[in-house]
């Protein structure tokens, strides 16, 4: 897991060097201006980078959770904004060719893998977010088609995206009564709020996806009635370690930005590079990231073998991995003084994008809840 092959390099630089080429240059433009680079993200699906871990017979390129997991840091590297929408897009993908059947797969699939069209996760609503399982949007059966109302909220890549996956409840209340479905943008009754002006995350817009009677056929439900939060659930595994991942190369960017101003500022007439107590800061940094990237490359070897702890291990890298990533990055815009302060330096861009991530895709306190409840279930079965 841990020598990369051949292979393993090949794949984790040509992720680099489209970051270094097309996300570095630009991050900064792009957050200020508030733009989405949708040329950019068709730019990284002609390299795969559409459905990493898609199925090769759709148009993905068939790799593991652990290259996944390497990609994204090098793409965030270059701008956590754009590579952590492609996560999210390779998540709706996913779960498209994961639980689509034939039909919904050769369908939606290909022109997803290409990114001529984009994709959105729409769970979280305005009234439950960490409680999903309470989400009160409905999708009623009439006919050949279901019909959706409601409203989902912090949607990312809404009003740009062409296809939403939608969790909606076609039963009880709780988690068995809600099912998953692939909702194109042009349905009639499906509309978006405004851009919500945001902290981070500037890169790519977040709207609500709000639904007033919107049709769909029946043949666009996602596996079976009642296995949505299931689907949403298997989904958000992998959206877990990729975020987990983003936050990992947006701190390692910030280190390494660090220690090249160090080397170059001097005060009292001495580099700060060259001072101990800045080097202690600095290897408490690299130490955070390294614990955090072994962690979540250890997630995604459970993803990839589907063991028995693979929820558990990949709460624990979402959690860990997003905490170290923000503290660096923060430590990073101490250690530049004012100068950290600017937006021209990059780093208080990669302060806030980062701030995000301990909140999405399960908030970390949800993250110890999940972990928690393992804990509690292994001490009961050891009584037991």
């Amino acid at each position: 897991m841990f020598i990369l092959s051949d292979d393993d390099r090949a794949i984790r630089d040509t992720a680099r060097d489209f970051a270094n080429e097309y996300l570095v240059p630009n991050a900064v433009e792009w957050d200020q201006n508030k733009h989405f680079p949708v040329d950019v993200l068709r730019k990284a699906a002609e390299l795969g980078m559409g459905g990493i871990y898609v199925s090769e017979d759709v148009g993905g390129s068939g790799l593991r959770r652990l290259d996944s997991v390497r990609i994204f840091e090098e793409l965030a590297k270059g701008c956590p904004s754009v590579a952590a929408y492609i996560s999210i897009h390779n998540m709706v993908t996913w779960m498209i060719d994961k639980f689509g059947n034939d039909d919904q797969r050769k369908q939606w699939v290909p022109k997803l893998c290409s990114m001529e069209h984009l994709a959105s996760y729409c769970l979280t609503e305005p009234g439950a977010g960490s409680d999903a399982a309470a989400l009160s949007t409905k999708a009623v059966r009439d006919g050949d088609e279901y019909v959706l109302t409601g409203v989902k909220q912090f949607i990312s890549g809404a009003g740009s995206s062409d296809v939403y996956v939608i969790m909606a409840r076609t039963g009880d209340t709780g988690a068995r009564g809600i099912s998953a479905f692939i909702v194109p943008k042009d349905t009639p009754g499906l509309s978006f709020g405004a851009n919500e002006k945001k902290m981070g995350w500037n890169a790519q817009p977040t709207r609500q996806v709000i639904l007033e009677g919107a049709r769909v056929p029946a043949a666009n439900l996602l596996g079976t009635e009642g296995g949505g939060f299931r689907i949403a659930m298997h989904g958000l595994n992998g959206g877990r370690i990729n975020i987990a991942a983003c936050s990992v190369g947006g701190g390692q960017t910030a280190l390494d930005r660090t220690v090249a101003y160090l080397a170059e500022r001097k005060a009292f007439g001495e580099r700060l590079l060259d001072s101990q107590a800045l080097q202690f800061r600095l290897a408490d940094m690299r130490i955070d990231l390294e614990a955090a990237r072994t962690l979540l490359w250890r997630a995604a070897d459970a993803l990839d073998r589907g063991t028995d702890d693979v929820v558990e291990l990949c709460a624990m890298a979402k959690r860990f991995a997003t905490d170290a990533g923000f503290r660096v990055a923060n430590e990073a815009l101490q250690l530049h003084g004012g100068y950290g302060y600017l937006a021209e330096y990059g780093i208080e861009k990669i302060v806030r994008d980062l701030r995000v991530h301990q909140i999405l895709e399960g908030t970390n306190e949800i993250m110890r809840v999940v972990v928690a409840r393992s804990v509690v279930a292994a001490a009961q079965n050891g009584a037991a």
